[in-house]
């Protein structure tokens, strides 16, 4: 056992550094997809809604295929496929980009079982009393919305933090990148890959106990 712990205190000076600061690439990374994930979700669950039968069955496609599309792929053919047609992007943005429209599907659904909580009647007096439709879906809808759905959206950003280990294989100097860089130099892989996913740990474990807390509070 002394032996397996050895390396951290004979190493851990030069090992401290390059883990955090892969831990805030990988934060950046994780907070600015789903960031766009919401923004991305919350218009496709609007247009699914929307009157438009041709929009809301590109919706409704575009959500069933990008949820059967493993995620790999999606983040391949931004990075890889899209130079072939002219379109480039720098490895963090097509990660961030990948991560964005893969999540979306998710938190499109999430967002439209919220909605689909909300009576009709709420918008409808809100209309009455001289709301706009976006004053009333803005100021009386959507923060309705969010506090049904608040818990399962973190959830998916816990998924969204994890699945963003995927970005090392597009060259993303994020964590698994990084303790690759690592065990390829030191030679210990074990330990090395160890603090690596105890590093996904401590990011992703604050926001778990805080949909615990969240989940009862909504039901």
């Amino acid at each position: 056992m002394s032996d397996f712990i050895e390396p951290y205190f004979e190493y851990g000076k030069e090992w401290l550094p390059l883990l955090v600061k892969a831990m805030g690439t990988t934060a950046l990374l994780s907070v600015s997809a789903f960031a766009l994930s919401l923004v991305f979700g919350l218009l496709l669950a609007l247009c699914r809604n929307a009157p438009s039968r041709a929009l809301s069955h590109f919706v409704t496609v575009y959500v069933s295929v990008v949820r059967g599309v493993p995620l790999l792929a999606i983040l391949f053919l931004l990075y890889f496929g899209l130079p072939g047609i002219g379109i480039t992007f720098d490895a963090f943005t097509g990660a961030v980009l990948g991560l964005a429209f893969a999540f979306a599907a998710q938190v499109a659904e999430l967002f439209r079982a919220g909605l689909m909580a909300i009576p009709k009647g709420q918008r409808e007096a809100a209309l009455a009393v001289g709301f706009t439709p976006f004053q009333s879906f803005t100021l009386i809808v959507l923060p309705q919305v969010v506090r049904i759905i608040i818990a399962p959206l973190i959830v998916t950003f816990v998924s969204l933090l994890k699945d963003s280990s995927l970005a090392s294989l597009i060259t993303v100097n994020e964590l698994v990148l990084t303790g690759r860089a690592m065990a390829t130099e030191y030679f210990l892989p074990l330990q090395i890959y160890l603090a690596v996913g105890l590093c996904y740990f401590f990011i992703a474990w604050p926001f778990s106990l805080l949909s615990r807390r969240l989940a009862p509070a909504v039901g």
